[in-house]
């Protein structure tokens, strides 16, 4: 079977669109059509049902794409393979995280890794709501909740914990509330429930219950200033806000403690560059327990 048949379908099967995949291949649209026919001719069976609004798969495609993704894992490990017995490790390796982990961890650290590997490129990306390891949309990925079903292989990575802050100017000027009760007279700093991509942040809209008033961030980062700023109180990540001394802890019975889970695909576990960095996460969380669980701080 022809590989660059098989590139050029594994394009289309990525992009859902003929044209889309074109683009991404640096190729004219007749040249991917051409090529997809000829794969379809070979096999005796349609591997997309096309429409006006894209491409899917048919059951055919579907056995195909585990197919070609396997042997597109191999090539790009055989090129790996070659690369790692040189004297560096080079190549790509993307990685999604959740945008808090990503900004306050994972940029300093995967940073650091980049120093060691000059000509490694590490793409550190927020994770949306659904995403596709074996499309290759990252390499490794953090989550919050493991999967529940899926060919990924997956490791806890460590726990965490998240407690109650305000700006100490804050509450010089409206005071610190005695339990969850007394919020009625204050601003609760929350999540917006709509770009909550995983079940674990449940823990959002806790205060919003009890609070008077509300206002909302979509990300972690955006809630941690604006506690800051002292526009209310939020529940934040400890490992965050560790030692930042204008935030005061309060209301030390609401607490969370949630997990962070490392997903990759099976098929590339073999390259080396992923590899280096899935053993690197690996160490540095458990090097770094105590920054992410308060109470062994």
């Amino acid at each position: 079977m022809d590989w660059d048949h098989l590139r050029v379908f594994l394009a289309v099967a990525r992009h859902g669109q003929f044209l889309a995949a074109a683009r991404a291949l640096a190729l004219n649209h007749a040249t991917v059509s051409r090529r997809i026919n000829a794969l379809e001719e070979a096999l005796g069976e349609p591997l997309f049902e096309r429409t006006p609004a894209g491409s899917a798969l048919t059951e055919a495609g579907e056995r195909l794409l585990a197919v070609a993704e396997r042997v597109e894992t191999e090539i790009l490990g055989i090129a790996e393979d070659t690369r790692a017995r040189g004297a560096r490790l080079a190549g790509t390796v993307r990685v999604g995280a959740p945008d808090g982990l990503g900004t306050y961890f994972l940029a300093g650290e995967l940073g650091r890794l980049q120093e060691e590997h000059p000509a490694l490129i590490v793409e550190l990306v927020p994770l949306p709501r659904t995403f596709s390891l074996s499309k290759r949309e990252a390499d490794l990925a953090i989550t919050l909740d493991p999967p529940e079903e899926g060919r990924l292989v997956v490791s806890k990575l460590t726990d965490y914990t998240l407690g109650v802050y305000a700006a100490r100017s804050y509450l010089e000027r409206f005071g610190t509330p005695d339990d969850e009760h007394a919020l009625v007279g204050h601003v609760a700093v929350t999540g917006v429930e709509d770009y909550a991509y995983a079940s674990s942040l449940n823990y959002a809209n806790h205060l919003g219950r009890s609070a008077g008033r509300l206002f909302r961030c979509a990300g972690v980062a955006g809630q941690v200033e604006a506690v800051r700023a002292g526009i209310g109180i939020g529940i934040l990540h400890d490992f965050v806000v560790r030692d930042s001394p204008g935030l005061a802890s309060i209301l030390p019975d609401i607490r969370f403690r949630r997990s962070y889970y490392l997903l990759s695909h099976p098929d590339t576990g073999n390259l080396a560059r992923i590899a280096l960095v899935r053993a690197f996460l690996s160490r540095r969380f458990r090097e770094e327990r105590r920054r992410f669980i308060a109470d062994e701080a």
